[in-house]
């Protein structure tokens, strides 16, 4: 028989494991509701700062929720930033050098992680100086490049012999971007190639060797294996190279000289706002909906396709079952 004491002790241990879970789940609420917060909150202060009109931002007691809605904010910024025109150029420059990106890499990748050959370590090497090396220290060779385009120095040569100079000044021209894109060695490309080379090094060597013995060449074997078995990852890579091309300022302002994408646009944002009249002074309140008004219509797109992609990313991982 049981005391009366050990019946006691033993009613306290669940008693007490039931107290420390709660404990532990309200830690767990409280440490993720307050990360949400810091993340979350200035989207919705550029949501409620846009709607605003200028009564609402001039009344203290409107912090969250304006008195009155307007759209004329964004009006006003589409008109200012000639955004349908900054939108068509970002989908034409950018949007295509990064959908060119993510194939050419998996190409490049998949030699790297699949084949050995002389000099792959050297290679290697460059690849990662790639990822080390930043793009302004490189921007005067490659603004060279682009401004007297060049095919192994032949072009250079001819024009030394006969002074007629073929070389083609790409700058300007999307071709600064689809051309480096096309050749994996555009914007953060090494990064992109390491991210296959690791996923491609998981994928089992059963699968390609069975290919090779049905004669399926190293290109059939890509496309036909490889690519198939790696939506996961080229998911991944498309988002990375989608926003990566989409924040891109830097490159764009080198190399173009109108049509201009809205990270360019964006950069731009306050002198645009000035130069229709509005400056950003305690007086004139609306100028900072102006300001939130731009910046919302600018992570709009990016936004909507990562909440896209992310359900077909939960999807081919279930559907795979590789995870890289």
């Amino acid at each position: 028989m049981l005391n009366q004491e050990t019946v006691k002790s033993i009613g306290r241990k669940p008693a007490a494991k039931k107290g420390k879970a709660v404990l532990t789940a309200v830690l767990r609420w409280f440490i993720l509701l307050s990360i949400g917060y810091i993340v979350v909150y200035p989207l919705f202060y550029m949501i409620s700062s846009s709607l605003s009109s200028r009564e609402s931002f001039l009344d203290p007691n409107c912090v969250w929720i304006p008195k009155s809605l307007t759209t004329y904010n964004f009006k006003f910024m589409w008109g200012v930033m000639d955004y349908g025109k900054a939108f068509l150029s970002t989908i034409k420059t950018e949007m295509v050098s990064a959908l060119i990106e993510v194939a050419s890499c998996a190409i490049a990748a998949y030699g790297f992680a699949r084949f050995k050959f002389r000099g792959r370590g050297f290679l290697t090497a460059c690849l990662f100086l790639t990822i080390l090396i930043p793009s302004p220290m490189l921007i005067v060779p490659l603004m060279n490049n682009f401004s007297h385009l060049d095919v192994l120095g032949i072009f250079g040569l001819f024009n030394k012999l006969t002074g007629i100079d073929l070389r083609l000044n790409l700058l300007g021209t999307s071709w600064t971007f689809w051309l480096p894109s096309l050749f994996a060695s555009g914007l953060k490309s090494g990064i992109l190639i390491y991210i296959y080379i690791q996923f491609f090094k998981g994928l089992p060597y059963e699968l390609e060797e069975a290919a090779w013995i049905d004669g399926a060449t190293p290109l059939r074997t890509f496309v036909s294996i490889a690519v198939p078995s790696s939506s996961v990852v080229i998911l991944t890579v498309t988002v990375f190279s989608v926003i990566w091309h989409w924040n891109d300022y830097f490159l764009a302002t080198m190399y173009m000289e109108k049509d201009y994408p809205l990270a360019v646009t964006m950069n731009k944002i306050n002198d645009l706002i000035n130069y229709a009249g509005i400056y950003l002074t305690p007086d004139k309140p609306e100028g900072l909906a102006y300001l939130m008004c731009g910046c919302l219509m600018f992570i709009i797109p990016p936004l909507v396709f990562y909440l896209i992609v992310q359900h077909w990313f939960v999807e081919s991982i279930d559907r795979v079952g590789i995870t890289g």
